[in-house]
């Protein structure tokens, strides 16, 4: 399991100040303000201490240790910061997109395997699994009623497929 995960994009500057505009790719603004820390890298070695997080419409706004000015803040456009998994906590039936990437899609009563999860979307409903296999791709909904078992350490995700989910070859 990765232990620094990607909490989003620096987008823009906001105001003068050297605020920052972020892409969130975390469940939002909430999750970011148990952090105390982001990295700028993914092996936790350049970290920088977030002061302030607001949320702006789809985005955050954050503050960061050391950047006060708009000149500081343009430097920092287009850069992904990343937080340690073990500065948040998520509820006890929540799993990471990174933790899900690469588990094998079963189906819980047959063992039948229907490939591995390759990203995790979401266009407001529900999580949508982009599983592939064979160089062919399915989008799995991640509702209660298909995904039945999901086991990270093992890379598992156990689910009763429903009729019409995937094809009848």
């Amino acid at each position: 399991m990765k232990q620094y995960l990607e909490v989003g994009k620096i987008n823009n500057t906001h105001g003068i100040k050297g605020e920052l505009k972020m892409l969130m790719w975390c469940d939002g603004v909430d999750y970011l303000k148990q952090l105390d820390t982001l990295y700028f890298d993914e092996s936790g070695k350049k970290p920088v201490r977030l002061l302030s997080v607001r949320q702006q419409k789809n985005q955050a706004v954050l503050k960061l240790e050391g950047v006060d000015s708009i000149e500081k803040a343009e430097q920092l456009k287009g850069r992904v910061l990343y937080c340690n998994r073990d500065d948040a906590v998520i509820d006890g039936d929540a799993n990471y997109i990174a933790d899900l990437i690469g588990c094998y899609v079963v189906d819980i009563d047959t063992e039948e395997e229907y490939g591995k999860i390759v990203d995790v979307v979401n266009y407001g409903s529900c999580d949508i699994y982009d599983t592939e296999q064979n160089g062919k791709h399915t989008l799995i909904p991640a509702t209660a009623d298909i995904v039945k078992e999901i086991n990270t350490e093992y890379k598992v995700v156990k689910i009763k497929a429903m009729k019409g989910l995937f094809d009848e070859n």
